[in-house]
């Protein structure tokens, strides 16, 4: 798996949380330029799933299995577009709570796929 781009997602989810932590903290909702940070993450999370899909094809394999890899992989691309969703359903501060909370759920399975390719 490529390992910077496992850093730099983690890393970009990790600022994300902390943004819409902050957000929380002040009291305020989800903002546009919060979508905007998501889809910055969600784009990232799709390059991984494609570049994890396509090292697959070419034939190498994770250290710990294909199956729960690639499981990983659909995780860790739905999780921040699932807070997103589930923000713009509550539009108080517990909307950027649940960002927040799916940047650092991100952030721990970015951990999980560097460990499962076997890094």
């Amino acid at each position: 798996m490529l390992d910077a781009l496992t850093l730099v997602t983690g890393v970009a989810a990790l600022l994300l949380a902390a943004w819409c932590g902050w957000a929380a903290y002040r009291d305020q909702p989800t903002k546009d330029w919060h979508f905007i940070g998501m889809a910055v993450v969600t784009l990232l999370s799709l390059i991984q799933l494609v570049a994890g899909i396509v090292l697959l094809a070419q034939g190498e394999k994770p250290e710990q299995g294909t199956t729960i890899f690639v499981a990983y992989l659909l995780g860790a691309f739905a999780c921040v577009p699932a807070a997103g969703f589930m923000s713009l359903a509550e539009r108080t501060r517990w909307g950027s709570v649940t960002v927040a909370a799916g940047g650092v759920v991100l952030a721990v399975l970015e951990v999980r796929l560097y460990d499962i390719w076997g890094g």
